[in-house]
């Protein structure tokens, strides 16, 4: 048993989510990391888009798919960049959006893993420069549906603020006699 001199002090704590619920535009979510990784996804989906229409071969059964797959990022990563500038996300909460988005990031990565490997192959210098684009993308969104997991098994929230609060109770030995 120890002495009341030897015992650490207690912590007593609480977590509170502090969610606001009303529509508001704000641009500070893209100075954050996923917001980041967001735009710079809608960027290489275009220039990778683009380089596939402006080929001669664009209408390629090779083209149509990288062009497929690249509008297809860009939509979904277009749609969620507007949820969350428009704190979307935070006013339905209970929605599992990390989840969602993780997945997402996982399939248009293997997508664009076989996308911009049939263009490469093509040999066709706009192929050629889609599939680099491709790649680039392949990886941020592996990259990003990689960073979701973690966030998932932290259980981080998708957007609010989580404030935690921490009370320490000391215990002080009896006075002496």
């Amino acid at each position: 048993m120890t002495s009341p001199q030897n015992q650490q002090p207690q912590g007593m704590g609480s977590t509170n989510v502090i969610f606001r619920t009303d529509i508001r535009f704000d641009l500070s979510y893209i100075k954050t990391t996923p917001g980041i990784f967001k735009v710079t996804a809608i960027v290489l989906d275009l220039l990778g888009f683009i380089c596939i229409q402006s080929s001669a071969f664009w209408s390629n059964g090779r083209g149509v798919y990288f062009n497929v797959v690249a509008l297809m990022g860009l939509w979904v990563s277009g749609i969620l960049l507007a949820l969350y500038l428009l704190h979307v996300v935070e006013k339905y909460h209970n929605f599992m959006w990390l989840k969602v988005e993780m997945i997402a990031c996982g399939i248009l990565s293997f997508m664009y893993l076989i996308a911009s490997t049939i263009v490469v192959a093509f040999g066709s210098a706009a192929y050629s420069a889609a599939g680099f684009f491709g790649y680039l993308a392949m990886v941020l969104y592996g990259f990003d549906a990689f960073l979701k997991g973690r966030a998932i098994q932290a259980g981080e929230l998708a957007q609010g603020s989580l404030v935690v609060t921490k009370q320490t109770h000391v215990t002080t030995p009896p006075a002496m006699p």
